[in-house]
């Protein structure tokens, strides 16, 4: 019962559509726009650094929200299992975000509100997985392949920490955790298909975080 009331907090905080939100305060649906996504990665683009800046923050402490909420209601009763539940609730806000009902399950993809989910779980965590994304999109400028390599960083350093004993859980709190994880990985793999599609054909557009204008290569 504790795992679905996460989800269901999570998905609410999950519905504040940053992007589409700022959109329409600017006279737009985002969604009609460039890739159709009301994620950060087209607000960008669409909207400019700021916008893109404002959807990012938004999206990320959402999420970052929500799990501090159920951390209040839960470290009472269900405390060592405080960071599964924070997992579930994360996957709560990544589905609301992806697929907000009020918008015809038309959202984003994810990607802010996993910041947040991995900005809540440990600091070192979040250097890390930081690092690989931006050294991806330095190096490359796709945004969408340094997402990705994010997931399987977030993917490698739940493995590794909740091995290692940081999460301070039982092995089948821990294999759950890890189950959810992987959901959320195929999960950013899918909603990124077309993206990967791109990619691998050299399609994919490149983004530059203070230029208006992308190029395509």
């Amino acid at each position: 019962m504790e795992r679905l009331v996460c989800l269901v907090i999570g998905y609410v905080f999950g519905l504040f559509q940053t992007g589409y939100i700022y959109g329409r305060l600017h006279g737009i649906d985002i969604r009609n726009y460039g890739s159709g996504n009301a994620g950060t990665t087209n607000m960008l683009r669409t909207l400019g650094t700021g916008a893109g800046a404002v959807t990012l923050l938004g999206d990320a402490f959402k999420c970052v929200i929500a799990v501090m909420v159920t951390r209040m209601i839960f470290r009472s009763t269900q405390g060592d299992i405080l960071p599964l539940l924070g997992l579930y609730t994360a996957a709560g806000v990544i589905l609301g975000h992806n697929f907000p009902f009020y918008l015809h399950f038309r959202g984003g993809k994810g990607i802010a509100a996993t910041a947040g989910l991995i900005l809540s779980m440990d600091p070192i965590m979040t250097l890390i997985a930081l690092a690989v994304f931006v050294a991806t999109l330095f190096l490359t400028h796709y945004v969408s392949l340094g997402s990705l390599l994010v997931y399987i960083c977030f993917m490698a350093e739940l493995l590794v920490f909740g091995q290692s004993g940081a999460f301070a859980m039982e092995q089948r709190y821990l294999n759950e955790m890890y189950i959810l994880g992987g959901f959320l990985m195929l999960l950013a793999f899918w909603m990124h298909r077309q993206n990967i599609k791109r990619l691998l054909h050299g399609e994919e557009r490149r983004t530059y975080l203070f230029k208006k204008k992308s190029e395509t290569k």
